[in-house]
């Protein structure tokens, strides 16, 4: 398990963060890639009828969102068992490791025309991203040092890794996916994890001090840590840890409508037509993605200066606005729906300003929870308590293929704003509570600034 205490060995810097940092960027910047890329054609090529040129599996919309709702959920899910044989065996380096080499496998047997290949490949997929993305991003905060507030911004820069990833795979992935052949696509993102795999391996001299197993720790404080009882301070910041991802099972409930509903609503009923060219639908998948890329450090700098004057910058704070502004987007889906039940077609601006204020939501709660996780969580379940986290974050999924299927009987229009209004409703409610949640951290962000190895 990787070392997060303050013993930690000089590390080289880059651009004010340490070099490991840009080692794991990369890695999951690919396996992003390979997840997302699939993903963006993954329900279109359930739906999209045999008897067509680029042939698909001809299921229905209810068939083809209960599938995406259960690998989805599965993929996150399996971050229990990730982060547990990380802490317990393998520690966050070799996890990593063989997750990569999973995935490879798995996007690489998709591109096989057969059904057994397909089921196949997913449960690979399901079993990798389970070793890996836990094990990742719990690395990712052992890089800094207790105290540290470039660990947020630090977590901001790998989040832009993974939508670096995320926006060249709707394009490439998606592209190559619809107009060359669906399992061409698939094979496209085994080549990417692949890529991914071997900068991970070329960089281990950059990530030699995070990420062991504990029980291989030469700091006698941390081989302690496997062995003692959790203390009242640490109890209580996991009940705050608890608390707070109920936030993140409502966000990505709502916000995983992305991938599914928004993505057969962008097919079926937006007039994509620009300059006389149909944009193709998966190509909507990116927008989240560039505007992370663009807003990003931005959007971490203003909470990261809003800290030093000494303003409400907690990562609950964060959170709970991340989630209302988020749940505020769906209202221009709303009114995508309604100029749709008008005039047969809505606009592909609707589309364009949801994703936005999605993405600005994602930004202010997303990277926060990761960075929060790796601050609260006691050292020896540290991998494990990030696995929880992709775990309520899977459950989300599933919440968000349940309400996609509910769309069939419901309608869009009803279900775009039920999410809007409860979002909003929700983050509102959890505010209420929040000052009294932030005591049970026990000082966990207090007292944050920058620290450089050479002070």
């Amino acid at each position: 398990m990787a070392t997060i205490s303050a013993k930690q060995a000089h590390q080289k810097e880059l651009f004010g963060h340490p070099v490991g940092l840009y080692i794991l960027f990369f890695t999951e910047m690919w396996e992003r890639f390979s997840y997302y890329g699939m993903r963006a054609i993954l329900v279109l090529y359930l739906v999209q009828s045999t008897q067509d040129a680029n042939a698909g599996l001809g299921w229905t919309t209810g068939e083809a969102l209960a599938l995406y709702g259960w690998y989805t959920m599965l993929v996150y899910v399996m971050s229990i068992p990730g982060g547990w044989i990380a802490d317990k065996y393998l520690g966050q380096k070799k996890s990593v490791l063989y997750g990569g080499i999973l995935l490879v496998a798995g996007h690489s047997i998709l591109a096989v025309e057969q059904m057994w290949a397909f089921y196949t490949g997913l449960g690979l997929i399901i079993a990798g991203v389970g070793m890996l993305k836990p094990n990742i991003s719990t690395m990712v905060g052992g890089l800094y040092k207790k105290g540290d507030i470039r660990r947020d911004k630090g977590f901001t820069i790998f989040y832009i890794g993974i939508n670096v990833g995320a926006f060249l795979s709707g394009l490439i992935v998606g592209y190559v996916g619809e107009v060359h052949g669906w399992h061409y696509g698939f094979g496209l993102a085994g080549i990417g994890m692949a890529l991914g795999l071997i900068q991970y391996i070329a960089g281990q001299k950059y990530l030699k001090h995070v990420g062991n197993n504990l029980g291989s720790s030469i700091d006698e404080e941390e081989k302690a840590a496997m062995k003692r009882p959790l203390n009242k301070a640490e109890k209580d910041r996991v009940v705050v840890l608890f608390i707070s991802f109920l936030l993140v099972v409502v966000f990505w409930g709502a916000f995983e409508q992305a991938g599914g509903l928004m993505n057969i609503y962008t097919s079926e009923k937006t007039n994509r037509m620009l300059l006389g060219w149909e944009v193709p639908a998966s190509w909507f998948q990116s927008l989240n993605s560039m505007f992370i890329i663009l807003l990003g450090t931005t959007v971490a700098s203003y909470w990261a200066k809003r800290k030093l004057k000494g303003k409400v910058a907690t990562s609950l704070f964060k959170m709970i606005i991340g989630l209302i502004i988020m749940g505020s987007g769906f209202f221009f889906m709303t009114a995508a729906s309604a100029q749709y039940q008008a005039t047969g077609s809505s606009a592909m601006y609707w589309l364009v300003l949801a994703y936005l204020f999605h993405t600005v939501g994602e930004l202010c709660l997303s990277p926060v929870a990761l960075s929060y996780i790796t601050k609260l969580a006691p050292l020896k379940y540290a991998s494990l308590m990030m696995g929880i986290y992709f775990a309520v974050t899977g459950f989300g999924n599933k919440i968000a293929g349940l309400l996609g299927e509910a769309s069939e009987s419901l309608g869009e229009y009803t279900i775009f704003t039920g999410i809007a209004v409860f979002c909003i409703s929700f983050g509102l409610l959890v505010m209420v509570f929040r000052k009294k949640l932030e005591g049970l951290t026990h000082g966990a962000e207090d007292d944050e600034h920058e620290m450089h190895d050479d002070e």
